[in-house]
C-alpha cells in the first residue's frame, strides 16, 4: 500500500446505502462470494487502503450486515450515491476516497491496483470506463481532496450523479482488461452472475 509522495493517504469506501427497491432484499448482504457482499468488498479494499469504512444511511446503523463495520452515514437523503462520498470527504478531508459499491461482485485485486497506479497529482478523480456505454464508472473510483469542491457543488446544484461528475471534471478514463464492472441490480442479474461464476465467463 505504498502512496507515492505527493498524493494523499488512500482511504476506501463501501458504498451500502442504497435501498436495493429493484433486488428486493438487501444488496449489502447478498452472499456472492461465500459471505456478504459487504464483508467481500471491505476485504478487498483493506488489501489496498489504509482505513476502509462503510457508507451508510442513519436508519441502516444498527442492521447486522453493517454494525460490525466502521461507518460514515450520510447527512443527505435521496441523493443516492455521492452523499456517501461526500460524507466520508467532509469526515477525512485529507484523505483521497477509493469507493466501491457493493453491487460490483467482480472488481478484483489488479483492477484496484491499476487504478491505483493511475492517480496523478492534479487529477481529482481516477476512473475507469465502462465497458457497457464508453462512460466513467464512479462507484469503483478514486476521488482525490481535491474532488470535493466538484462533489459538493453537484450537490448545491442538484446535480447528484457521480457519472456526470466524473465527465465533467475532464479527466481520462482507464481502459479494463476485462469487462469486470458489471453490477448486480436485480434477482435475474443475480442468478446470471452466480453462473458466470461458476463457469469462469466473467473473466
Amino acid at each position: 500500500m505504498s502512496q507515492t509522495a505527493d498524493l494523499a493517504p488512500l482511504y476506501g469506501l463501501v458504498l451500502a446505502g442504497g435501498s436495493s427497491t429493484r433486488m428486493r432484499r438487501d444488496k449489502a448482504a447478498l452472499e456472492i462470494h461465500g459471505r456478504p457482499q459487504l464483508a467481500w468488498g471491505h476485504a478487498l479494499l483493506m488489501r489496498h487502503c489504509q482505513q476502509v469504512f462503510v457508507s451508510v444511511r442513519a436508519d441502516q446503523r444498527t442492521e447486522a450486515v453493517r454494525a460490525g463495520f466502521p461507518q460514515i452515514v450520510d447527512s443527505l437523503d435521496g441523493i443516492g450515491p455521492i452523499a456517501g462520498i461526500a460524507a466520508a470527504q467532509a469526515a477525512h478531508p485529507q484523505a483521497a476516497w477509493l469507493v466501491l459499491a457493493c453491487d460490483l461482485p467482480f472488481v478484483d485485486d489488479d483492477m484496484l491496483a491499476r487504478l491505483i497506479a493511475a492517480r496523478r497529482a492534479g487529477q481529482p478523480v481516477t476512473a475507469y470506463r465502462s465497458t457497457s456505454d464508453g462512460l466513467p464508472e464512479p462507484l469503483c473510483a478514486i476521488f482525490e481532496p481535491a474532488s470535493a469542491a466538484l462533489v459538493r457543488e453537484a450537490i448545491a446544484t442538484g446535480r447528484n450523479c457521480p457519472r456526470k461528475l466524473v465527465i465533467a471534471s475532464g479527466v481520462p478514463l482507464l481502459e479494463q482488461v476485462a469487462p469486470l464492472l458489471g453490477n448486480v441490480n436485480t434477482p435475474e442479474d443475480l442468478a446470471a452472475v452466480h453462473g458466470q461464476l461458476a463457469t469462469g465467463s466473467h473473466i
